[in-house]
Protein backbone atom coordinates (compact mmCIF):
# COMPACT_ATOMS: atom_id res chain seq x y z
CA UNK A 1 0.00 0.00 0.00
CA UNK A 2 3.23 2.33 0.41
CA UNK A 3 6.07 2.31 -1.87
CA UNK A 4 8.40 3.91 1.04
CA UNK A 5 11.46 4.30 -1.98
CA UNK A 6 9.34 5.57 -4.47
CA UNK A 7 8.08 8.35 -1.89
CA UNK A 8 11.53 9.53 -1.18
CA UNK A 9 12.92 8.77 -4.91
CA UNK A 10 9.58 11.36 -5.63
CA UNK A 11 10.72 13.67 -2.60
CA UNK A 12 14.52 13.97 -3.73
CA UNK A 13 13.29 14.45 -7.21
CA UNK A 14 11.17 17.61 -6.10
CA UNK A 15 13.60 19.13 -4.48
CA UNK A 16 16.17 19.42 -6.98
CA UNK A 17 13.54 20.38 -9.50
CA UNK A 18 12.95 23.39 -7.53
CA UNK A 19 16.50 23.77 -7.18
CA UNK A 20 16.86 23.54 -10.69
CA UNK A 21 14.40 26.03 -11.76
CA UNK A 22 15.68 28.27 -8.99
CA UNK A 23 19.34 27.85 -10.98
CA UNK A 24 17.86 28.29 -13.91
CA UNK A 25 15.87 31.46 -13.42
CA UNK A 26 18.98 33.16 -11.74
CA UNK A 27 20.86 32.26 -15.02
CA UNK A 28 18.14 33.63 -16.94
CA UNK A 29 17.81 37.23 -15.20
CA UNK A 30 21.36 37.39 -14.08
CA UNK A 31 20.06 38.63 -10.29
CA UNK A 32 20.52 36.31 -7.44
CA UNK A 33 18.00 38.22 -6.21
CA UNK A 34 15.35 39.02 -8.67
CA UNK A 35 11.97 39.99 -6.39
CA UNK A 36 11.44 40.58 -2.76
CA UNK A 37 10.71 36.59 -2.22
CA UNK A 38 14.06 35.98 -2.92
CA UNK A 39 15.36 38.05 -0.11
CA UNK A 40 12.97 40.51 0.86
CA UNK A 41 16.13 43.07 2.64
CA UNK A 42 18.66 42.74 -0.15
CA UNK A 43 15.57 43.91 -3.00
CA UNK A 44 14.52 46.52 -0.65
CA UNK A 45 18.27 47.85 -0.47
CA UNK A 46 18.68 47.61 -4.12
CA UNK A 47 15.49 48.64 -5.06
CA UNK A 48 16.30 52.00 -2.91
CA UNK A 49 19.38 52.79 -4.66
CA UNK A 50 18.65 52.40 -7.99
CA UNK A 51 15.81 55.14 -7.68
CA UNK A 52 18.61 57.04 -6.32
CA UNK A 53 21.01 56.25 -9.04
CA UNK A 54 18.29 57.41 -11.28
CA UNK A 55 17.96 60.26 -9.26
CA UNK A 56 21.78 61.13 -9.56
CA UNK A 57 21.34 60.52 -13.20
CA UNK A 58 19.27 63.59 -13.17
CA UNK A 59 21.77 65.57 -11.25
CA UNK A 60 24.50 65.08 -13.94
CA UNK A 61 22.17 66.07 -16.60
CA UNK A 62 21.44 69.35 -14.40
CA UNK A 63 25.25 69.38 -14.01
CA UNK A 64 25.69 69.91 -17.48
CA UNK A 65 23.37 72.37 -18.05
CA UNK A 66 24.74 74.48 -15.45
CA UNK A 67 28.04 73.70 -16.92
CA UNK A 68 26.74 74.69 -20.25
CA UNK A 69 25.24 78.22 -18.55
CA UNK A 70 28.55 79.70 -16.63
CA UNK A 71 30.89 78.40 -19.49
CA UNK A 72 28.77 80.55 -21.66
CA UNK A 73 28.61 83.54 -19.31
CA UNK A 74 32.60 83.46 -19.25
CA UNK A 75 33.43 82.87 -22.87
CA UNK A 76 30.65 86.29 -22.94
CA UNK A 77 33.06 88.30 -20.26
CA UNK A 78 36.52 86.76 -21.85
CA UNK A 79 34.83 88.57 -25.35
CA UNK A 80 34.03 91.61 -23.34
CA UNK A 81 37.39 92.18 -21.99
CA UNK A 82 38.84 91.59 -25.13
CA UNK A 83 36.87 94.51 -26.61
CA UNK A 84 37.58 96.96 -23.62
CA UNK A 85 41.12 96.06 -24.10
CA UNK A 86 40.99 97.78 -27.74
CA UNK A 87 38.69 100.84 -26.14
CA UNK A 88 41.21 101.37 -23.89
CA UNK A 89 43.65 101.22 -26.20
CA UNK A 90 41.82 103.61 -28.31
CA UNK A 91 41.89 105.90 -25.52
CA UNK A 92 45.48 105.66 -24.67
CA UNK A 93 46.02 106.46 -28.51
CA UNK A 94 43.76 110.00 -28.08
CA UNK A 95 45.87 111.00 -24.85
CA UNK A 96 48.22 112.17 -27.79
CA UNK A 97 47.94 115.73 -28.99
CA UNK A 98 47.15 116.12 -32.55
CA UNK A 99 45.59 112.63 -33.36
CA UNK A 100 42.19 113.18 -34.64
CA UNK A 101 39.96 112.15 -31.45
CA UNK A 102 36.43 112.34 -33.75
CA UNK A 103 37.96 109.67 -35.64
CA UNK A 104 39.03 107.28 -32.74
CA UNK A 105 35.46 108.10 -31.16
CA UNK A 106 33.97 106.42 -34.52
CA UNK A 107 36.22 103.48 -33.92
CA UNK A 108 35.29 103.56 -29.95
CA UNK A 109 31.56 103.85 -31.12
CA UNK A 110 31.55 100.22 -32.77
CA UNK A 111 33.61 98.61 -29.63
CA UNK A 112 30.77 100.43 -27.93
CA UNK A 113 28.23 98.44 -29.77
CA UNK A 114 30.19 95.62 -29.94
CA UNK A 115 29.99 95.01 -25.86
CA UNK A 116 26.52 95.93 -26.21
CA UNK A 117 25.62 92.87 -28.21
CA UNK A 118 27.77 90.52 -27.35
CA UNK A 119 26.21 90.88 -23.52
CA UNK A 120 22.79 90.61 -25.40
CA UNK A 121 23.29 87.36 -27.19
CA UNK A 122 25.41 85.55 -24.18
CA UNK A 123 22.36 83.77 -23.26
CA UNK A 124 21.60 79.76 -23.01
CA UNK A 125 18.11 77.87 -22.59
CA UNK A 126 16.55 81.61 -22.13
CA UNK A 127 19.07 82.52 -19.33
CA UNK A 128 21.50 85.68 -19.61
CA UNK A 129 23.56 86.22 -16.97
CA UNK A 130 25.58 89.24 -18.52
CA UNK A 131 22.53 91.24 -19.40
CA UNK A 132 20.17 91.30 -16.76
CA UNK A 133 16.99 93.90 -15.26
CA UNK A 134 17.38 93.50 -11.44
CA UNK A 135 13.79 95.38 -11.55
CA UNK A 136 11.86 92.16 -13.55
CA UNK A 137 9.27 90.39 -11.38
CA UNK A 138 10.90 86.62 -9.65
CA UNK A 139 14.50 88.12 -10.57
CA UNK A 140 17.37 86.92 -8.61
CA UNK A 141 20.64 87.46 -8.31
CA UNK A 142 21.44 84.03 -6.81
CA UNK A 143 21.90 81.85 -9.73
CA UNK A 144 21.67 77.49 -8.62
CA UNK A 145 22.76 74.53 -10.22
CA UNK A 146 21.60 71.10 -8.78
CA UNK A 147 24.69 69.41 -7.94
CA UNK A 148 23.53 66.38 -5.53
CA UNK A 149 20.96 63.95 -4.61
CA UNK A 150 21.63 62.44 -1.20
CA UNK A 151 20.01 60.18 1.33
CA UNK A 152 20.71 60.17 4.92
CA UNK A 153 20.58 57.21 7.75
CA UNK A 154 16.80 58.16 8.23
CA UNK A 155 15.68 58.05 4.74
CA UNK A 156 15.74 62.04 4.51
CA UNK A 157 16.22 63.15 0.73
CA UNK A 158 18.55 66.15 0.63
CA UNK A 159 19.33 67.93 -2.90
CA UNK A 160 22.37 70.21 -2.54
CA UNK A 161 23.30 72.90 -4.95
CA UNK A 162 26.30 75.11 -5.90
CA UNK A 163 25.06 78.76 -5.77
CA UNK A 164 26.51 81.91 -8.33
CA UNK A 165 25.97 84.92 -7.35
CA UNK A 166 25.81 87.20 -10.56
CA UNK A 167 25.81 90.99 -8.96
CA UNK A 168 29.52 90.76 -9.66
CA UNK A 169 29.26 89.28 -13.01
CA UNK A 170 26.77 91.21 -14.90
CA UNK A 171 27.61 93.97 -17.63
CA UNK A 172 24.35 95.53 -18.04
CA UNK A 173 21.36 95.60 -15.92
CA UNK A 174 18.38 97.66 -17.24
CA UNK A 175 17.05 98.66 -13.61
CA UNK A 176 17.60 102.34 -12.29
CA UNK A 177 19.56 101.98 -8.94
CA UNK A 178 21.24 104.48 -7.45
CA UNK A 179 23.37 101.51 -5.53
CA UNK A 180 26.62 100.74 -7.23
CA UNK A 181 25.68 96.76 -6.82
CA UNK A 182 22.66 97.51 -8.66
CA UNK A 183 24.48 98.40 -11.58
CA UNK A 184 26.32 96.31 -14.41
CA UNK A 185 30.10 96.39 -14.92
CA UNK A 186 30.00 98.27 -18.32
CA UNK A 187 27.05 100.41 -17.13
CA UNK A 188 28.31 101.74 -14.11
CA UNK A 189 28.62 105.44 -13.80
CA UNK A 190 31.83 107.28 -13.06
CA UNK A 191 32.81 110.60 -12.11
CA UNK A 192 33.99 112.45 -15.47
CA UNK A 193 36.75 114.73 -12.98
CA UNK A 194 38.25 111.35 -11.16
CA UNK A 195 37.35 108.37 -12.96
CA UNK A 196 36.42 107.37 -9.87
CA UNK A 197 33.04 104.68 -9.26
CA UNK A 198 30.26 107.33 -8.19
CA UNK A 199 28.56 106.61 -5.54
CA UNK A 200 25.28 107.91 -6.56
CA UNK A 201 24.67 105.46 -9.99
CA UNK A 202 21.21 107.19 -10.66
CA UNK A 203 22.92 110.15 -12.84
CA UNK A 204 25.56 112.01 -14.12
CA UNK A 205 29.21 110.63 -14.99
CA UNK A 206 30.05 108.17 -17.88
CA UNK A 207 29.99 104.92 -18.59
CA UNK A 208 32.29 102.66 -20.60
CA UNK A 209 29.63 102.52 -23.13
CA UNK A 210 28.32 106.19 -23.60
CA UNK A 211 31.40 107.66 -22.93
CA UNK A 212 32.80 110.18 -26.18
CA UNK A 213 35.85 112.16 -26.80
CA UNK A 214 34.92 113.76 -29.66
CA UNK A 215 33.95 116.91 -28.84
CA UNK A 216 37.68 116.45 -26.57
CA UNK A 217 40.30 119.41 -27.12
CA UNK A 218 44.53 119.11 -26.14
CA UNK A 219 43.07 121.86 -23.29
CA UNK A 220 44.31 120.78 -19.68
CA UNK A 221 40.36 120.13 -18.49
CA UNK A 222 39.66 118.22 -21.75
CA UNK A 223 42.94 116.19 -21.33
CA UNK A 224 42.08 115.81 -17.62
CA UNK A 225 38.18 114.13 -18.79
CA UNK A 226 40.30 112.06 -21.16
CA UNK A 227 42.29 111.04 -18.27
CA UNK A 228 39.47 110.12 -16.04
CA UNK A 229 38.22 108.08 -19.06
CA UNK A 230 40.95 105.89 -18.98
CA UNK A 231 40.61 105.48 -15.25
CA UNK A 232 37.36 104.57 -15.16
CA UNK A 233 37.67 101.74 -17.94
CA UNK A 234 40.37 100.66 -16.63
CA UNK A 235 38.85 100.18 -13.63
CA UNK A 236 35.85 98.75 -15.77
CA UNK A 237 38.65 96.28 -17.14
CA UNK A 238 39.41 95.38 -13.27
CA UNK A 239 36.24 94.53 -12.09
CA UNK A 240 35.54 92.37 -15.58
CA UNK A 241 38.87 90.12 -15.03
CA UNK A 242 37.57 89.09 -11.53
CA UNK A 243 34.11 88.18 -12.95
CA UNK A 244 36.24 85.88 -15.30
CA UNK A 245 38.33 84.64 -12.37
CA UNK A 246 34.99 83.93 -10.66
CA UNK A 247 33.56 82.28 -13.58
CA UNK A 248 36.42 80.21 -14.22
CA UNK A 249 36.52 78.62 -10.79
CA UNK A 250 32.70 77.93 -10.77
CA UNK A 251 33.18 76.05 -14.00
CA UNK A 252 35.91 74.35 -12.42
CA UNK A 253 33.71 73.53 -9.50
CA UNK A 254 31.02 72.06 -11.12
CA UNK A 255 33.51 69.90 -13.70
CA UNK A 256 34.83 68.75 -10.49
CA UNK A 257 31.06 68.05 -9.44
CA UNK A 258 30.28 65.88 -12.96
CA UNK A 259 33.19 63.89 -11.89
CA UNK A 260 31.92 63.04 -8.42
CA UNK A 261 28.78 62.19 -9.30
CA UNK A 262 29.96 59.87 -12.18
CA UNK A 263 31.87 58.22 -9.64
CA UNK A 264 28.83 57.89 -6.98
CA UNK A 265 26.87 56.29 -9.20
CA UNK A 266 29.68 53.63 -10.42
CA UNK A 267 30.04 52.96 -7.04
CA UNK A 268 26.37 52.31 -6.68
CA UNK A 269 25.89 50.22 -9.65
CA UNK A 270 28.82 47.99 -7.97
CA UNK A 271 27.57 48.20 -4.40
CA UNK A 272 24.00 47.05 -5.61
CA UNK A 273 25.36 44.71 -8.48
CA UNK A 274 27.27 42.64 -5.03
CA UNK A 275 23.96 42.44 -3.53
CA UNK A 276 22.02 41.03 -6.03
CA UNK A 277 23.70 40.22 -9.05
CA UNK A 278 23.99 36.31 -9.84
CA UNK A 279 27.49 34.39 -10.22
CA UNK A 280 27.21 33.33 -13.62
CA UNK A 281 30.39 30.80 -13.13
CA UNK A 282 28.63 29.40 -9.89
CA UNK A 283 25.15 29.33 -11.85
CA UNK A 284 26.38 27.47 -14.94
CA UNK A 285 28.59 25.11 -12.91
CA UNK A 286 25.41 24.50 -10.05
CA UNK A 287 23.16 24.06 -13.32
CA UNK A 288 25.08 20.74 -14.81
CA UNK A 289 25.34 19.50 -11.34
CA UNK A 290 21.87 19.68 -11.05
CA UNK A 291 20.86 18.32 -14.31
CA UNK A 292 22.67 15.34 -13.75
CA UNK A 293 21.09 14.94 -10.09
CA UNK A 294 17.71 15.10 -12.08
CA UNK A 295 18.14 12.39 -14.42
CA UNK A 296 19.35 10.41 -11.51
CA UNK A 297 16.20 10.90 -9.61
CA UNK A 298 13.66 10.12 -12.81
CA UNK A 299 16.33 6.66 -12.66
CA UNK A 300 16.21 6.40 -8.90
CA UNK A 301 12.01 7.02 -9.10
CA UNK A 302 11.82 4.47 -12.37
CA UNK A 303 13.50 1.99 -10.37
CA UNK A 304 12.08 2.51 -7.23
CA UNK A 305 8.74 2.17 -8.70
CA UNK A 306 9.77 -1.14 -10.91
CA UNK A 307 10.33 -3.01 -7.55
CA UNK A 308 6.74 -3.14 -6.54
CA UNK A 309 5.83 -4.86 -10.16
CA UNK A 310 7.30 -7.78 -8.75
CA UNK A 311 4.39 -8.22 -6.27
CA UNK A 312 2.59 -9.35 -9.59
CA UNK A 313 4.52 -12.02 -10.41
CA UNK A 314 2.75 -13.89 -7.55
CA UNK A 315 -0.24 -13.53 -9.25
CA UNK A 316 0.57 -15.39 -12.50
CA UNK A 317 0.01 -18.68 -13.10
Amino acid sequence: MTNASAMTALKTLSATNKALQTTQGRISTGYRVAEAADNAAYWSIATTMRSDNKALSTVQDALGLGAAKVDTAYTGVNSAIEVVDELKSRLTAARESGVDRTKIQAEIRQLQAQLINNAGNTSFSGENWLAVDSSAAGYSSTKTIVSSFTRSSSGAVTIGTISIDINNIKLFDAATDAAASGTGILDARYDAATGALLADQSTGGFTVTTLDISALTNSAADIATLDAYIKGVDHALGRMTTAASDLGAAKKRVSLQQDFVKAMMDAIDRGVGQLVDADMNKESTKLQALQVQQQLGIQALSIANASAQNVLALFKG
